[in-house]
């Protein structure tokens, strides 16, 4: 008939939305009609997925959040908006619970910007001071201090075009820029100033300045820029390093270039005064005068001085053979040091935190690896130097997996200004826990630094991982790996190789009759699932609460799978409904076998990890570990390096064919610029000498020769041809003039010697 007057949306209760209603849902009615709830053969409860992990701050109960930043984010903006969120949020935290930022890295980062600032005020301070001491007068340190933000800015724009983010290779090109920029501009301003004193208007002494110096400030601008070409095309990790860096210093080179070029020279020809004969009569000017002429007089005796030996050493044939001679001395030193100064990677930074791996023996329960946990706790916020613990047990660090015996402690450090004053560096707190949590027996126990870079390994250090290729049996490679490690810790030079991976964990092995269960009607495949139901977890279906969806999880009661006759007492269906006893199906056996199995490359593996000892380099680790490795593994079985020792041997000697493709970058941009083969010679033969000293330094102070080493070294060949191209500019102005080669090159020297000081 007639259509309805209304149309009705008919709901009915869909996922339940408290855990009190599933109380009331029905298993089972009898035949007297009797119901049986859920809540008549179950307890049932709101809590965590599973109970494989504890977690706790300071051994108190807590819940960690890891937040992570977007690539192409602000770090410190991030960090800023997070505080402020969490601060917000935290007004509707109920009773009894409170939240605490326990590690936050952008801390490093504003500390290195920081250090950034510092820097730039120690450059203005020192250029003032040298401009005063050697030129004696405040507008002259105008010039190069203008240089400074001019340069950085733009910098800084081009690193913002590129992509690049204020890291701390950003940073570490910048605070060298700042020197290169402040070079520039003094090499110019000393030379104005020359003129200046030999009669000529500041302006004109500008003009005449940019005749004689515009030519080796290009060439130096040049070279700076050139040095880091064959750098800029390096592939992998090794190539981000220099990659940024390469492009920092470049780009700033270059905007320094075009600032003493243009903005300096005009600068001085606005800002300096002609020298005047009329002087103040007032104490401190006629004090001041004293000073600098004393200073001066100096500086002029000096210079003479150098002029006459260097004319004694290039004068004669016999001076320059015994020259050459010590050169080529020197030579082979710079060889030697290249061959003997330890090779390093990416050393370890001091990230304001540390790992602490606990392993127990194999089956060792959680509640027993909680204990543990909590001890070593105790002695880790007890250690000077650490702020608090973040502990998790039943969590392998080494392997970022689940497992009941191991756990893993996170040490954040105190801030550094409050660490540094007592001197508790991030090696020396990790020392010291590693000695002090030794005195805990019932685990093994160790401290390590954090992985240079995040993301590339699980903690700093090496990772070699040992395969048994012609089998899949783990325990030969397990008792070799045992092998390896306890000669590796008797070998001077490592310390702490270890390995958490284990064959021995005891297991329930179930054979099960299959015959039996045919007669019987049970299918193989139920009594998988009742055992994955009552000893495992098994998912039956979702609910809704606080605006999300959770899974609903079945599981026997810890007091029905205490130990294996709990297992025998379970039951089976049959396909016909009845209830077999699993113990009339299966037997047990005792076995024992690994909790995890790893592959590398498709390949059964052991991992093995480990430190270089203080002060030994991580290459000069590498190759006693694999001198070790060579000696015990039998053919069959081998080894590869994975994480950071990976990517050390996968660079190699990369870093040799840089150098000498920088090098010779530098030569033929020269080459090009003074339209000779001959004059780039006497400009790149200073560069080993100047590798050499560096590398003195190193090995001084007992470093090795790490990757920010070796871009330092590269730095230092575009700063030691700049001052050779200073004093080859001037003797080639001097040879034009009509001097000998010698004359010319005398002259250069005692012309040169203050910038080259300055």
């Amino acid at each position: 008939g007639d259509g309805s007057a209304f149309q009705y949306t008919v709901t009915t209760q869909g996922r339940f939305e408290d855990a009190r209603e599933f109380r009331y849902v029905i298993v089972k009615s009898t035949k007297d009609g009797r119901l049986i709830s859920l809540q008549d053969v179950a307890r049932i409860e709101l809590g965590a997925r599973d109970y494989v992990t504890n977690s706790y701050l300071n051994n108190k109960a807590a819940v960690a959040l890891g937040i992570f930043q977007r690539p192409g984010t602000n770090a410190l903006a991030s960090a800023e908006e997070i505080q402020e969120t969490i601060a917000e949020l935290s007004e509707d935290f109920p009773e009894g619970l409170a939240y605490e930022i326990i590690y936050n890295p952008t801390e490093f980062i504003a500390e290195s910007i920081n250090e950034v600032y510092v820097t730039i005020a120690e450059a203005i301070l020192l250029v003032v001071i040298v401009i005063i001491v050697f030129l004696q007068s405040w507008r002259m340190a105008i010039v190069p201090i203008v240089a400074i933000p001019v340069s950085l800015i733009g910098t800084l724009a081009v690193l913002l075009a590129f992509g690049f983010s204020l890291n701390m290779l950003t940073l570490f090109g910048l605070v060298l820029a700042v020197g290169i920029v402040v070079d520039d501009a003094i090499v110019v301003v000393e030379n104005i100033e020359r003129n200046i004193r030999l009669g000529l208007a500041p302006r004109a002494a500008a003009h005449k300045t940019m005749d004689e110096v515009g030519n080796a400030v290009l060439a130096i601008s040049l070279v700076l820029i050139s040095v880091f070409v064959p750098a800029a095309f390096i592939p992998g990790i090794s190539g981000q390093f220099y990659l940024q860096f390469a492009i920092t210093i470049a780009v700033s080179t270059a905007i320094s270039a075009f600032n003493s070029l243009t903005l300096s020279p005009a600068l001085a020809g606005v800002l300096f005064k002609p020298h005047s004969e009329e002087h103040s009569n007032l104490f401190l000017a006629r004090f001041g005068r004293a000073l600098a002429n004393g200073f001066n007089n100096g500086f002029d005796r000096m210079a003479d001085g150098y002029a006459w030996l260097v004319h004694r050493l290039v004068g004669t044939t016999l001076a320059l053979a015994a020259m050459l001679l010590v050169f080529a001395g020197l030579l082979y030193a710079t060889y030697h040091m290249l061959q003997t100064v330890p090779r390093g990677f990416i050393p370890n930074m001091d990230q304001g935190y540390a790992i602490v791996v606990v392993q127990l023996p194999e089956g060792s329960s959680l509640a027993r690896t909680d204990a543990v946990i909590q001890k070593a706790s105790d002695i880790i916020r007890e250690t000077p130097g650490v702020a608090n613990a973040v502990a998790f047990a039943g969590f392998n660090g080494a392997t970022f997996t689940n497992a009941s015996n191991s756990g893993v402690i996170f040490a954040p450090f105190k801030s550094f200004e409050e660490r540094l004053e007592s001197g508790d560096t991030s090696d020396k707190i990790i020392g010291t826990l590693f000695g002090s949590l030794q005195s805990i027996q019932e685990a093994f126990i160790i401290a390590l630094p954090p992985p240079p870079v995040r993301g590339i390994g699980n903690s700093g250090g090496f990772k070699m991982m040992l395969q048994e290729r012609n089998s899949a049996d783990m325990r030969p490679i397990l008792a070799l790996a045992n092998e390896i490690a306890g000669k590796a810790n008797q070998t001077p030079g490592l310390m702490g190789v270890f390995t958490t991976f284990s064959a021995s964990s005891p297991q329930f092995f179930l054979a099960i009759d299959r015959d039996k269960a045919r007669m019987l009607n049970v299918p193989i495949p139920n009594i998988f699932e009742t055992l994955s139901i009552n000893l495992g977890t098994a998912y039956v279906n979702d609910f809704n609460a606080f605006g999300r969806v959770y899974q609903v999880r079945a599981q026997a009661d810890q007091a029905f799978r205490i130990d294996r006759d709990d297992i025998l007492k379970l039951k089976v269906r049959s396909a016909a409904g009845d209830l077999v006893p699993l113990g009339t199906l299966v037997e047990i056996r005792d076995v024992t076998g690994p909790s995890l199995v790893q592959r590398y490359n498709m390949y059964v593996s052991v991992p093995l990890q480990g430190n270089a000892a203080p002060g030994v380099a991580t290459g000069t680790a590498l190759d006693l570990m694999e001198g070790i490795a060579a000696e015990s593994l039998p053919q069959g079985t081998s080894f590869e390096w994975t994480e950071l020792a990976f990517q050390e041997r996968q660079t190699g000697n990369t870093a040799v064919f840089i150098f000498g493709l920088s090098v010779l970058f530098v030569f033929l941009a020269l080459a090009a610029l003074y339209e000779s083969w001959i004059t780039p010679f006497a400009i790149v033969l200073i560069i080993p000498l100047s590798v050499l000293a560096a590398l003195l330094g190193v090995a001084f102070r007992g470093l090795d020769n790490n990757i920010l080493v070796q871009i330092g070294l590269i730095v230092l060949i575009g700063l030691a041809a700049k001052n050779a191209i200073l004093i080859v500019e001037f003797a080639r102005q001097g040879e034009e003039r009509g001097l000998d080669a010698v004359e010319a090159a005398v002259e250069a020297c005692r012309l040169r010697l203050r910038p080259i000081l300055m």
